[in-house]
């Protein structure tokens, strides 16, 4: 089982020429802006802060490295906010391809999406680029606690016709409020990590 208590900030890498070497298993972090991404990672690391929770959508505009001594978190920009800028857009796109691109070891895609809203084209744009790359990956659907339980069943519900082409993909329904989801994806992540 991975330590998942001895986590550090790595580094931030604003271009794909600044990555360190790729030495240890990486787990990715993918999601939209305001999905709820930084707040995950710090349920999974118990930390308050280590991954830095912004009140502005859009706010990681870097590729963010969390270092765990035997495996790494990537955590991607957020995409599809309106309020930047088109330049800065491709510019994020660019470096998120490019990072897939890189021949790195990337043992788990940790795909995130808001439980709450239907599927956007971005996050199906974002699943099929992960199934078309062949990369091992999850679907989280976070925020499960903003919704009550017979809201959160009809959602299930729907979900499952709405993410009918991901079937055989793992859905994990997550709160980084009261830990629901938790013990399920820390022991994935070290599953993937074990090879």
């Amino acid at each position: 089982m991975v330590n998942f208590s001895n986590a550090e900030f790595e580094m931030s890498v604003g271009n794909l020429l600044g990555f360190p070497k790729s030495n240890v298993p990486e787990v990715v972090f993918s999601g939209k802006s305001n999905v709820g991404k930084s707040s995950l990672i710090n349920k999974i690391l118990n930390r308050k802060s280590l991954a830095r929770v912004s009140s502005k959508p859009g706010k990681t505009i870097n590729i963010n490295l969390y270092n765990l001594k035997t495996l790494r978190f990537i955590d991607l920009p957020g995409y599809g906010y309106a309020k930047v800028s088109q330049s800065e857009k491709n510019r994020w796109s660019k470096l998120v391809e490019g990072y897939f691109n890189l021949k790195r070891n990337i043992n788990l895609v940790v795909q995130i999406v808001d439980v709450r809203h239907s599927i956007s084209p971005l996050d199906e744009q974002m699943l099929d680029f992960l199934q078309y790359k062949n990369l091992p990956f999850v679907i989280v659907f976070s925020k499960v606690d903003k919704l009550g339980k017979t809201k959160l069943e009809q959602r299930k519900e729907q979900i499952e016709v709405e993410f009918a082409k991901y079937n055989s993909v793992k859905k994990i329904f997550f709160s980084s409020v009261n830990g629901n989801g938790l013990d399920e994806l820390k022991a994935l992540i070290s599953k993937s990590c074990e090879n």
